[in-house]
């Protein structure tokens, strides 16, 4: 099939598809040389057709996607689809909605954690996806007819693993399982890459507040220049060595220069003024302005026993229930458990609070015991207890 490439008649196709109930999406980008991604292919699918938009097509306008992708009427399906989320978000200011994301229902449903598009359509649909097109290049034209078949692919299977997953959903009431993972999904928050908070990604060894400072001002100064010249983050200094810098501190280019972790002449550079600029303007900051670091805590003496129990009940929790583990709960959560009936936690409310929550608070306080029964770990009550959940 051609791709779309003039904003005439991809208006034509996405008022077609508006009249459905949902629509499966998936996009081709490109973001190995820019910050933003480079969106190069729109894939789209309803029960009646599938169509393929060329977004690099010469002077074709996608408003009339992005205007189906804010259509409340309609459901809007994808799998692992946070990228691809964030790039209507850039590109349009609009986050899709509502939306079914078919990876997370997966582990709502018990396929594993994360499970894979590809590993979905073989166990779902039993049909196995020609990967060599994945990593091709997609902003050459014309594209390939390999690339035009794996495309539609990617949203054509879709359409039968989302109906097939709803249906299974449904059946097992957990609809609103994943309805309530779609929060997170379609949180504005989610996507918003603040310069002020891009100290958080960075994995750093300060522990000092004038260190702290300084990493913070480096990292958003790099983000603001990342952003701005469209370039990786890397590109313009990598991570650890902004790790190096602020713990180090130089405040002139010749101290710059004794830092083995940048390149000879970099002091001399464009960006040597901006960094030693970052590191006063940390060094000068208000530490009561810095954001505060949590600090790993070792556990409470015993502490360490509950949560490898914690572990097993979950464990076990999941395989009864087919539910991936990671789903109900995180190490974090389990040792934030641990330390406090009152943690607050996903694992503590809704659902997960029904499946989990409730009985890891009942092993906690030994009403609830583990055992091992033909070979399985079983739960079992012990005498005079209630258990809920």
């Amino acid at each position: 099939m051609d791709p779309i490439t003039s904003t005439e008649a991809l208006a034509a196709a996405c008022e077609r598809l508006a009249r459905h109930d949902f629509v499966t999406v998936d996009t081709e980008f490109l973001r190995e040389t820019t910050f933003w991604p480079k969106l190069c292919v729109i894939q789209a699918a309803t029960p009646d057709e599938a169509i393929i938009i060329d977004a690099l097509a010469d002077g074709i306008d996608l408003s009339p996607f992005f205007a189906l992708m804010a259509n409340e009427r309609v459901m809007k399906v994808f799998h692992a689809g946070r990228q691809d989320i964030e790039i209507v978000w850039h590109l349009a200011g609009i986050i899709p909605h509502p939306v079914f994301d078919t990876q997370v229902a997966a582990m709502v449903l018990g396929y594993g954690d994360s499970i894979s598009y590809d590993q979905l359509v073989q166990r779902l649909c039993g049909h196995a996806i020609d990967k060599s097109s994945r990593f091709t290049d997609w902003s050459r034209r014309p594209l390939s007819q390999a690339q035009l078949v794996y495309a539609i692919a990617d949203v054509t299977h879709l359409r039968d693993i989302y109906l097939k997953l709803l249906q299974d959903l449904q059946a097992r009431g957990r609809s609103e399982w994943v309805g309530e993972e779609m929060k997170v999904l379609t949180s504005p928050a989610t996507y918003r890459q603040e310069p002020e908070n891009a100290w958080e990604r960075l994995k750093s060894r300060v522990r000092k507040p004038r260190e702290l400072a300084v990493l913070v001002e480096l990292a958003a100064w790099r983000e603001r220049e990342a952003q701005a010249r469209d370039q990786p983050r890397g590109r313009i200094i990598k991570d650890d060595v902004i790790g190096e810098i602020a713990l180090q501190q130089p405040q002139t280019p010749e101290k710059l220069a004794e830092l083995r972790s940048l390149p000879k002449g970099f002091e001399r550079s464009r960006y040597g003024e901006a960094v030693l600029e970052a590191v006063r303007k940390g060094l000068a900051r208000d530490p009561k302005t810095l954001p505060r670091i949590e600090r790993d805590k070792p556990l409470p003496n015993g502490a360490s026993a509950t949560v490898e129990l914690l572990k097993v009940l979950l464990r076990m929790t999941a395989e009864q229930h087919a539910v991936a583990a990671k789903v109900i709960a995180t190490t974090d959560d389990l040792e934030r458990i641990a330390v406090s009936d009152e943690a607050d936690v996903p694992a503590m409310s809704g659902w997960r609070r029904e499946l989990f929550g409730n009985r890891a608070l009942a092993l906690k306080a030994g009403q609830l015991a583990l055992a091992v029964d033909r070979g399985r770990v079983v739960a079992v009550e012990r005498a005079g207890a209630e258990v809920t959940g």
